[in-house]
């Protein structure tokens, strides 16, 4: 069961917090918000749609998520494919990143990834990108990285290596992550 005391601090007093739920779009499964007042859809633009953490919860149950903004510190790296749900082995490539930014990390919602959560700054909204690694699960790696306009679940399933706490890595993530990334979308 999610509750405050199993997330980052930094993030429980902003009211940038969504319910979501599982629909299917085009043969696959996808997260959507949800606002937590209405049980209506949600947007990552309209901060009239967004609540409290107390708020999307009890809408939500334990499907939680929180939006990222452009007025706030926040980072989210998405590591996907990276972890066994089975064995919670998390693969090689994907602990260096993880050691590197060495802040808040945990399971995703699949249990086959991973969300570290930072305070830093990008040159621009986010990127994703397929990696070449062994799979470790049934998704194929890849890594997403978001300061703006988007939503990322949380679980609240908090590596226990990792800072209880979304850290400052500007350079860790500029050194580790752009040698990975390369480009960067443009801000919008």
């Amino acid at each position: 069961m999610i509750t405050q005391a199993s997330l980052p601090p930094s993030l429980i007093s902003l009211r940038q917090w969504v319910a979501w739920r599982s629909e299917e779009r085009d043969g696959k499964p996808t997260k959507v918000p949800v606002n937590p007042h209405t049980g209506g859809p949600a947007s990552v633009t309209d901060p009239k749609t967004w609540g409290t953490f107390e708020e999307a919860k009890r809408r939500g149950r334990d499907k939680v998520g929180f939006v990222f903004t452009g007025s706030d510190p926040f980072v989210a790296v998405d590591l996907d494919g990276c972890r066994n749900p089975d064995t919670g082995e998390v693969a090689a490539w994907a602990q260096e990143v993880i050691t590197a930014l060495s802040s808040y990390t945990e399971i995703s919602p699949s249990g086959t990834g991973v969300h570290v959560l930072l305070k830093s700054a990008l040159p621009g909204r986010g990127r994703k990108r397929a990696l070449e690694h062994s799979r470790i699960s049934e998704k194929q790696p890849a890594l997403e990285v978001y300061s703006q306009g988007r939503f990322f679940t949380i679980t609240g399933q908090h590596l226990d290596s990792t800072p209880s706490d979304a850290e400052d890595r500007q350079e860790a993530l500029q050194v580790r992550i752009s040698a990975i990334m390369i480009t960067w979308i443009a801000p919008s």
